[in-house]
């Protein structure tokens, strides 16, 4: 462990380990087949997570205009992550879903984060981490993504 850290200031860091667990999470899953998962992706799968959706109901909950989400939507189906059903009591609803190839996927980025926390935990210590638990959510309270963060609509960088 390195005992002093380079000068920079806590925020900064935090978004380094940020953008470090994003590529580790990706690597693991190109590892595991899922070579076409992006970042991106990820905002759209974790609305999907929790049931059917509206392109016009996730747009609206990530802050981003409907075509881009239709454009995101197109090439999760394309790459076997999301499929579009026809609601058979509305045909003009066409809720999203996961795939199982999806799902395989949710499963195997929280398989990479949690190895990658167990590994933190061995090194710092239950109590350290629940520290950190609790700076890092009083730090999206202050930034005003604790509820983004709960209800699963983190808005998408730029325009998605």
């Amino acid at each position: 462990m390195t005992d002093e850290l380079p000068e920079a200031d806590l925020l900064s860091l935090v978004s380094i380990v940020g953008a470090a667990i994003d590529a580790r999470v990706l690597a693991g899953m190109a590892e595991a087949g899922f070579d076409d998962v992006r970042a991106a992706h990820g905002y759209l799968i974790q609305r999907l997570v929790t049931g059917p959706q509206l392109i016009t109901t996730m747009a609206a909950d990530l802050g981003v205009t409907q075509q881009a989400m239709s454009k995101m939507v197109k090439e999760m189906i394309r790459l076997g992550l999301a499929a579009q059903h026809i609601d058979s009591s509305d045909s003009r609803r066409r809720p999203i879903t996961l795939t199982d190839r999806g799902r395989a996927a949710v499963d195997r980025a929280r398989a990479v984060r949690r190895e990658l926390e167990d590994g933190l935990q061995k090194v710092a210590g239950v109590d350290d981490l629940a520290a950190a638990r609790r700076v890092i959510g009083v730090l999206l309270d202050q930034l005003g993504m604790g509820q983004h963060v709960a209800e699963r609509t983190v808005p998408m960088p730029g325009d998605g």
